[in-house]
């Protein structure tokens, strides 16, 4: 059985206590390191004083306060969809969705590689779940195409796959997909990062809405806590209705609700968040890969590196906390055996701070 990982304190933005010492941390995904802001910090403070911490109930009851309400349409705009829902966890968006939508589909693929939130959620769809290898387009094309006639299929992927920061290829999927198909994205490392005006993996890959669900974590790019589903007006009433996970269960905390929204406006009309976060992983994968390091040259913000057999991984995470670096070896179903280093870059990362880690990561990988 697995156990927890050792405790952690992030002190600031960029630091964290292990074992009382202080290290440089590469390992949350608070990209724009949101969590820290101090406007962001205000709002919750403020909601605090003035709402308390929870509404003690679930919306579908006594606890759908007005915030919601505000944060769903804030989130329509940021993302340009028509509707929206929010709930406590990023974790729940897919949960939510597929009850939903339970009885809507007749078969189910999924990327081998997608988050265990998208396959836990599958298995609400009531129909034949079948997996497809990593971002394959010919494998998927050979199921959808051995389908009954007048099937109704639901492909399930990352938008952004947080393992390695790969983009899933939403348009060809999309070409692809049968008359009545339709796809849920997770765009948890997406929404708020890539495309146009940070509206995630939909953006990148020009794809419409029209038949396809999002869904998104405040906990990525806007440093909060709880996720939404992206959806048309349609969708949104279905799943409020029909999803036992929604229904029963209490909201966000208010405070964190606030928080997002402010989080929400600050990424929204910050361009340089995004600039200078697309600078930093641009050095910091360019340095890497010169090196000859065993990088994907993806051009995201995530640096995936699996170590290999033979102590590999041992002797590198020395290195790296001898240069004073928080090694980030993660371990995640369905990835490589023995776990891999992701190290996520953020936009208020110092170019000096990315270079003690290229350095290190050189120096361990070449010895």
């Amino acid at each position: 059985m697995k156990e927890l990982s050792e405790t952690l304190q992030v002190v600031d933005q960029n630091f964290l206590l292990s074992g009382g010492e202080r290290l440089l941390y590469f390992g949350g995904c608070d990209y724009f390191r949101m969590a820290w802001h101090p406007e962001v910090l205000a709002a919750l403070k403020e909601s605090v004083d003035g709402n308390g911490v929870s509404v003690a109930a679930s919306r579908t009851t006594t606890g759908n306060h007005p915030v919601f309400e505000q944060l769903e349409k804030r989130l329509c705009g940021f993302f340009g969809a028509s509707a929206a829902l929010s709930v406590s966890a990023g974790y729940l968006t897919n949960l939510v969705a597929c009850q939903g939508l339970a009885g809507e589909a007749t078969h189910a693929f999924i990327d081998e590689q997608a988050h265990p939130s998208l396959i836990d959620a599958s298995r609400f769809l009531d129909c034949p779940v079948e997996g497809f290898g990593h971002r394959d387009v010919a494998e998927l094309q050979r199921k959808l195409a051995s389908l009954p006639k007048y099937s109704l299929p639901v492909i399930l992927t990352d938008g952004v796959f947080g393992h390695d920061g790969s983009v899933a290829p939403l348009k060809t999927y999309e070409a692809i997909l049968p008359k009545g198909g339709m796809m849920i994205v997770d765009d948890a490392h997406g929404a708020g990062v890539v495309g146009t005006n940070g509206r995630g993996a939909l953006s990148v890959e020009g794809v419409t809405r029209r038949r396809i669900l999002q869904t998104v974590t405040l906990s990525k790019a806007f440093g909060v806590s709880g996720g939404a589903v992206l959806c048309s007006r349609e969708l949104r009433e279905k799943i409020a209705t029909r999803s036992r996970a929604f229904q029963g269960s209490t909201p966000m905390a208010l405070p964190l609700a606030d928080a997002a929204l402010k989080a929400l406006a600050l990424v929204k009309r910050g361009k340089d968040y995004r600039l200078r976060l697309t600078m930093n992983a641009h050095i910091a994968r360019s340095t890497l890969l010169a090196a000859g390091l065993p990088i994907a040259d993806n051009g995201s913000s995530i640096v995936a590196l699996v170590p290999g057999p033979g102590g590999r991984a041992g002797k590198l995470a020395r290195r790296l906390l001898a240069r004073g670096v928080y090694p980030s070896l993660i371990s995640y179903p369905g990835g490589p055996i023995g776990g891999w280093f992701r190290f996520a870059i953020s936009s208020e990362h110092s170019h000096e701070q990315i270079r003690t880690l290229t350095d290190a990561l050189i120096e361990g990988w070449r010895a």
